[in-house]
């Protein structure tokens, strides 16, 4: 067993757990609005509502980062020159640092609302991550492409959000701004970096899956 598969395997299981147990620490201030924006108190079914919400983008988070995290450890594992390997791990572990900052400011949030995150979150990663790691196996060009996929599908997700969050909640629409925001610029990225088109039954499973877990992590 080389040193190289030990080490991509201790760095995917440090991701692991600190996705899932270690307290989320930002890079970048968490998106606040306008200081010229009035502050307008919410109302307790108002909370619950955002809090639903934001649950569910904390969750989309945490499977983001299983999918950054296994496709890292794919790259490393996989076939081809060690330096493109690695430049390909730590491309896409970069863009999992975007996403850690997605998850502090969502569970800051939650904070905030009085609510709390998934109770199935553990489940949540696990299919994630598996799913990362059957993309990573088809080799860059598919990696990336289950990047492009995946961020415009959340790209979606969070547009409609911004649709339902109460009007007034200018706090959460700030964070939800800014993890669209990143989201596209992620997909160009992977774009960019040679990432392919996926057949159309493939993005139906993924929105069926993402249709699932949204659905019951609204409420779970």
């Amino acid at each position: 067993m080389s040193t190289a598969f030990i080490d991509a395997h201790l760095i995917a299981a440090d991701g692991a757990l600190r996705a899932l147990f270690a307290p989320h620490r930002a890079a970048r201030p968490c998106p606040r609005p306008p200081a010229d924006v009035a502050v307008t108190a919410l109302s307790e079914a108002e909370k619950r509502h955002a809090g639903a919400l934001m649950r569910v983008n904390h969750v989309g988070e945490i499977c983001a980062q299983a999918l950054y995290t296994s496709q890292a450890l794919a790259a490393r594992l996989g076939p081809g020159a060690a330096v493109e390997k690695e430049k390909l791990a730590r491309h896409l572990e970069a863009a999992g640092q975007d996403e850690t900052d997605h998850l502090a400011w969502c569970k800051q949030r939650l904070d905030e609302l009085g609510d709390r995150p998934s109770l199935l979150n553990p489940i949540w990663f696990a299919g994630a991550f598996g799913l990362g790691l059957l993309a990573g196996r088809f080799g860059k060009g598919v990696s990336l492409g289950f990047v492009i996929e995946t961020e415009r599908q959340v790209e979606a997700h969070l547009d409609s959000h911004l649709g339902l969050l109460p009007t007034q909640d200018h706090a959460s629409r700030a964070i939800v701004e800014q993890m669209k925001a990143d989201e596209i610029r992620h997909a160009h990225e992977a774009k960019r970096g040679g990432g392919v088109d996926l057949p159309p039954p493939v993005k139906g499973l993924m929105r069926l899956a993402a249709k699932v877990m949204t659905t019951v992590a609204h409420r779970v």
